[in-house]
């Protein structure tokens, strides 16, 4: 964990300096404490990362679960929410245990695809308002009906009534550091591999800040900046900390919601792992189950006290990633960067301008949505691409299961049509205008999804043809299809059509019964 230290701790900065908005941002929009954003990072970071098998991946509160928070705390209260966290966290120990992380080798990777160009996509609009200094939304609601009464299009059209000067322009130097800094400057020393230019963009936003205070024009207000908890002596610190009630533990309603966490904490942690790995550039693979353990454990421990619920999120992902990030250290690193900086120095926090972070933000985005991705999934195929589509469509216009939700059900809607029309192979052996010989190979595996296609083939066949039915290579036949066969018996009766079944254990010519045939060649 120690071997790469030098590229994990320029890494860990760039996902602290990621992660402080958004775990503000989540805690707001859930309608939780802010400080409940910074306890569900901090151990995401530190204890998930310590436990977890991803090398890469990031875990933090997730903005895919605040809707559920919000409608739980405004339901049952906020103590009996940390209830629901805990046992949600148990029943994620449960589904690690039951070995249930298999379910993450399950989606496509057109869906996983768009899953990472869909959120990239959402990252760059939802920034927008952020870069010119319009945070009337916070951030890390990445939902298209946003919590501010907006969707994210309105948003930016309403934008151009509240733009800040300042904060515009200390986005747009912070941009051009960004962008030298990777592509020029990068190249030019160890110095500048070392010190992340988000860091620098960071230093100078702090010191604009200060220089510009009280300026008319270019000052920055407070709502425009970072806004962690300061406590005012130790007492108030210990006191952001809160207790869930276990007296309600025996309500219904608190164990619905704890499962519901539970379903949806794994279902994003087990996408977002997916995509975690797609995108390492070593391509190690995470050991889904024990993620799971990590997760339920880490979410335990955030409900005992005081913390939102966790999942893998991607956009931390994908910037340690970025930033190059060798190991889960750079995780875990980021986790006591949030702890020290809560705990020492949370004033000088507080000066860090929003629209700065929007700037990290946007490249993070871009990088998950280059342009040159659609034209590669477009050459695929409208196998890959409509998949692909679906899913950046559902997730921009919902939110990240929704278009996970729609890019799957496409895909197994290709899966089914290309089913449909592999059931079997057609080949015209001999034909005249007299007699016509034709030759159906069936698949390995023929099932009722193939119904359709047998039988408009059988229904072409002329009268008096020859049919050669050849299933030396299936396996396995479908009840229902050995039924058509059976059903088609008295049509080609009707119409002189001569059948002979092809089999590795024998032929026969015009059988009295198929099922009885396939029966005695174990083929069913």
């Amino acid at each position: 964990m120690f071997k790469h230290l030098n590229k994990d701790f320029p890494a860990s900065i760039v996902v602290f300096f990621v992660a402080i908005p958004l775990c503000l941002g989540i805690a707001l929009a859930s309608g939780a404490p802010l400080f409940s954003g910074l306890i569900a990072g901090i151990i995401g970071g530190i204890v998930v990362g310590a436990i977890s098998g991803s090398s890469l991946g990031v875990s933090g509160p997730a903005a895919g679960l605040a809707a559920i928070v919000l409608a739980a705390i405004t339901n049952i209260g906020y103590e009996n929410l940390l209830l629901a966290v805990v046992i949600g966290g148990a029943i994620q120990i449960g589904f690690g245990l039951l070995k249930a992380g298999i379910i993450g080798y399950y989606f496509p990777n057109s869906v996983i695809k768009g899953m990472l160009t869909g959120i990239g996509i959402i990252i760059i609009l939802k920034q927008i308002p952020h870069f010119f200094g319009y945070d009337d939304d916070p951030q890390g609601d990445w939902a298209f009906f946003q919590v501010d009464g907006e969707n994210t299009f309105s948003e930016i059209f309403n934008m151009a009534n509240g733009i800040s000067p300042g904060a515009t322009l200390i986005a747009i130097i912070a941009m051009i550091i960004l962008v030298l800094w990777e592509t020029v400057l990068s190249d030019k020393g160890k110095f500048f591999k070392l010190v992340q230019g988000p860091l620098v963009a960071v230093g100078t936003g702090i010191i604009f800040f200060l220089v510009t205070k009280g300026n008319e024009t270019f000052g920055i207000s407070q709502e425009h900046l970072v806004n962690v908890p300061v406590p005012d002596s130790f007492d108030s610190f210990v006191g952001q900390f809160t207790l869930p009630s276990f007296e309600m533990i025996g309500s219904l309603q608190i164990w619905i919601t704890g499962f519901t966490i539970a379903l949806v904490a794994s279902l994003e942690t087990l996408l977002c792992v997916e995509a975690t790995d797609k995108l390492d550039p070593h391509k190690r693979t995470t050991p889904t189950n024990r993620e799971l353990f990590a997760q339920g454990t880490g979410n335990m421990l955030s409900g005992m006290i005081g913390g939102l619920p966790i999942t893998q999120v991607i956009v931390r992902s994908s910037a340690n990633i970025q930033s190059g990030g060798q190991t889960k250290m750079a995780a875990i690193l980021h986790g006591f960067l949030l702890l020290i900086s809560v705990v020492v120095i949370p004033n000088i926090l507080n000066y860090i301008p929003l629209s700065v972070l929007a700037a990290i933000l946007f490249l993070v985005g871009y990088k998950l949505a280059k342009p040159a991705l659609f034209k590669e999934m477009y050459l695929k195929g409208w196998k890959q691409f409509v998949p692909f589509i679906v899913t950046i469509v559902g997730i921009v216009f919902g939110d990240l299961l929704i278009g996970i939700g729609l890019g799957l059900a496409v895909g197994i809607v290709v899966i089914l049509i290309k089913s449909y029309q592999n059931s079997y192979f057609l080949h015209i052996e001999n034909e005249n205008d007299e007699n016509k010989t034709v030759k159906m190979t069936l698949a390995e595996e023929v099932t009722f999804i193939n119904k359709g296609a047998i039988i408009k083939e059988l229904n072409k066949l002329k009268d008096n043809s020859y049919l050669i039915m050849d299933v030396r290579k299936s396996r396995y036949l479908d009840n229902d299809i050995i039924e058509i066969l059976d059903d088609f018996r008295v049509k080609a009766a009707e119409k002189n059509i001569d059948i002979k079944v092809v089999s590795e254990r024998g032929t026969v010519e015009n059988p009295d019964s198929y099922q009885e045939f396939f029966a005695q060649k174990k083929i069913s």
